[in-house]
């Protein structure tokens, strides 16, 4: 009897290493520059058909990896590959189809899209940039991914204003599918829709990555959701990664304080499930002057005077990789 054939690993096709960004900012008209450290080394992968969720708080970098994985904006410092290729040693040419690779769905679908084109213009307008399409084929793609994301063919001559979030949500879709990308970058997608859409969008969004083998960047503070679409898990501080690993692991067992913390500050639909909370103190520290050492030591319950001057490396320790100290391996 034959073996079974084994299905070969799936492709990388975002391989970010030591990511940083810093910004340049003033502090009143005499004031020296400063510099705000909104990414601070992060590295990860991600493969086809594989969703990474990216979590933490409000300003630990989430929405700064976003505008670096979609080249809106260049990284500091650290290399980013889409598909092998390096961004940073692309030529314009090269860049130019690496940004049809890559497409983002923002968090407010009304902000996103014109307000004073159709449907039909909005999705046939990076065709109509980006390729030599005739008008007759564009045309049959904008249906094609209308009826893929559940929108009827007449809604193609209406505005923005004429649909509900949850319709306008799946336009921002299907324009973000009209360049047949590689990766959707997807930052905060659903969190501005009713609960009863919002299973709609991630249903629809399941089947599209099943359907066309997409790698999801899904960026969000809601972590229901995330234990609901994600494989993979990032959990982000201060532009830090300190703890990546399955959905189960995370989930499971978290190990990082922070981590600890963002999920016990969750609630759950079941009511017999018991869990203790965890009350940070304090608010995250400036990003212009961060703290020594770990950066979350300020507000850790497991910090000592190691943590306080060396910065933890992110390794292997119990199933995931953490940046903790206190975490044995």
């Amino acid at each position: 009897m034959s073996a079974l054939p084994v299905a070969p690993p799936a492709a990388t096709v975002v391989d970010a290493r030591d990511l940083r960004r810093t910004y340049e900012v003033r502090r009143g008209f005499f004031g020296r520059p400063a510099s705000v450290k909104a990414l601070s080394g992060v590295s990860f992968s991600l493969r086809a058909g594989e969703t990474l969720a990216v979590v933490g708080e409000s300003g630990s970098g989430k929405s700064t990896l976003s505008r670096l994985v979609t080249l809106i904006e260049p990284p500091t410092a650290g290399a980013l590959l889409i598909e092998g290729r390096d961004v940073s040693a692309a030529g314009p040419a090269e860049r130019r189809q690496l940004r049809r690779d890559v497409q983002i769905v923002f968090q407010n679908p009304y902000g996103s899209l014109n307000p004073r084109q159709t449907i039909a213009a909005t999705l046939e307008e990076p065709l109509i940039v980006n390729t030599g399409m005739p008008k007759a084929e564009r045309r049959e793609a904008v249906r094609a991914a209308m009826a893929r994301v559940g929108l009827r063919p007449e809604f193609a001559a209406r505005y923005p204003h004429m649909f509900s979030g949850g319709q306008r949500q799946r336009i921002a879709i299907a324009r973000a599918l009209m360049l047949r990308p590689k990766i959707l970058v997807l930052d905060e997608p659903v969190a501005a829709l009713d609960v009863s859409i919002r299973a709609q969008v991630l249903n629809l969004l399941a089947d599209l990555q099943d359907e066309f083998g997409l790698a999801y960047l899904f960026v969000s503070h809601d972590l229901g959701v995330v234990e609901h679409i994600a494989d993979r898990i990032m959990v982000i501080y201060l532009g830090h990664a300190v703890e990546i690993g399955t959905r189960e692991a995370i989930f499971g067992a978290p190990q990082h304080p922070y981590t600890r913390a963002l999920l016990s500050a969750t609630p759950s639909a079941d009511p017999t499930r018991r869990k203790e909370r965890i009350v940070l103190k304090g608010e995250p520290p400036s990003p212009i002057d961060p703290p020594s050492g770990c950066v979350f030591h300020p507000r850790c319950p497991l910090a000592f005077d190691r943590c306080r001057v060396d910065a933890p490396p992110l390794e292997a320790k119990r199933g995931r990789d953490v940046a903790c100290w206190a975490v044995e391996a």
